[in-house]
């Protein structure tokens, strides 16, 4: 359905002046991209980043004429595809002329929210994730193991040794920074020592600084931040980064027409019907590359970590089974299994088990002796599967 800034919604806008301002509050901007790395601006619809894929062995020589051991490197590539992010909003001339306010000037700011909000549920949560973007970071911090259940808000949960700083640091990182629901601050509050102090308030009179472990939390008021899938969300935020491909512009259109975009009837004539039409549009991308390092050699954890609520959202298992292509088929261990950015190796039995939430999955399969490998999982409300034969190089 066609929305549209009609004479109604605007009413309190075309009256007798009383005041000259609107009282709001600022506009909430994206806690991801004041959070993560900006790279230089994009330069066409997809960057490629070089990422070490494999680190390097070093040898023991046994004795004088002991034989050196050879090792090697690889890389792999990651890309960020840039996705768009757009929204028209008609206006009839009559109603600008007839306000007392600047009602473009104050719809921009507000457009220019609900795109760092759009910005933020994709990239944390999924919700409505383009499809040429990796998985979120909740999912991939999933298939990491990187999820601290039980939902409850404790010393033990946040900083204890299986706590979500900890599964951060298993990985090789430091935290730098936690994102978490407004919600998460009453309950940051109710947290005490053994001797009944809160640990987050030292002083009734002044603000409470909320850190974990030194790193600074936020609270997104932008309404992107997801409580039904995370209290808190952990990590090194200089691992993910992003690129904007075209930044935020905006044109008055006054000529063409609007159409429905599920039925594709016309619904306004700018011209016809003396209105005009304010269209913001926003490109850009992001990648998590996650390169290889000491603590992480083969890729399979992640920066990021984060608290379930006390109920988890429903997930279900997809299984990818590698197998080689010989007559009597058998079982690959230790293939790699890229779902979407989100790493695994097969088992004895050649599967990988991923844990989803609905939708399309593209996989990517490597294994050492044979020829890469693709496929798709699709997860619709049951567990799926993917069968995959590798062919020997």
């Amino acid at each position: 359905m066609a929305h549209i800034i009609d004479r109604a919604r605007a009413e309190a806008l075309i009256q007798e002046q009383v005041v000259g301002t609107i009282f709001q509050e600022a506009p909430k901007q994206s806690v991801f991209m004041s959070l993560a790395r900006k790279l230089p601006n994009m330069t066409s619809k997809q960057t490629r980043i070089p990422v070490l894929d494999m680190l390097p062995l070093a040898y023991w020589v046994n004795g004088d004429t002991g034989m050196k051991q050879t090792s090697q490197q690889a890389w792999d590539n990651v890309y960020l595809t840039a996705a768009e992010l757009a929204v028209i909003v008609p206006i009839p001339e009559a109603v600008l002329d007839d306000a007392d306010f600047d009602i473009l000037g104050e719809v921009t700011p507000r457009v220019h929210e609900a795109i760092g909000a759009r910005v933020d549920g994709a990239v944390l949560f999924g919700a409505n994730r383009p499809a040429e973007w990796q998985n979120d970071i909740l999912t991939m911090a999933r298939q990491a193991g990187n999820n601290v259940a039980g939902g409850t808000v404790s010393y033990d949960t946040l900083l204890g040794p299986d706590g979500v700083i900890s599964k951060v640091e298993e990985s090789g990182h430091m935290v730098n920074g936690a994102v978490a629901s407004m919600a998460m601050r009453g309950k940051l509050r109710g947290i005490k020592t053994t001797d009944g102090v809160p640990l987050f308030k030292s002083d009734m009179q002044g603000a409470t600084q909320y850190t974990l472990d030194g790193a600074p939390i936020y609270f997104p008021q932008n309404g992107s931040f997801d409580g039904t899938a995370a209290q808190l969300i952990v990590g090194d935020w200089s691992q993910a980064v992003y690129a904007i491909r075209q930044d935020v512009t905006t044109k008055i259109l006054d000529q063409g027409v609007i159409q429905d975009p599920t039925t594709k009837e016309i619904v306004y004539n700018l011209a016809q019907q003396d209105m005009i039409a304010l269209r913001v549009v926003f490109r850009m991308g992001w990648a998590l590359p996650n390169p290889a390092t000491a603590l992480n050699s083969d890729r399979l954890l992640v920066p990021f970590a984060y608290l379930e609520p006390a109920t988890a959202k429903t997930t279900y298992k997809a299984t990818v089974t590698v197998m080689d292509s010989q007559e009597e088929a058998e079982a690959i261990s230790g293939a790699t299994v890229d779902l979407n950015g989100s790493r695994k190796r097969t088992n004895a039995s050649g599967a990988a088990e991923f844990q989803l939430f609905d939708g399309t999955y593209p996989v990517k399969i490597k294994a050492s002796g044979f020829k890469p490998a693709s496929g798709t999982v699709t997860v619709k409300g049951a567990a799926a599967a993917l069968s995959v034969n590798l062919i020997e190089s």
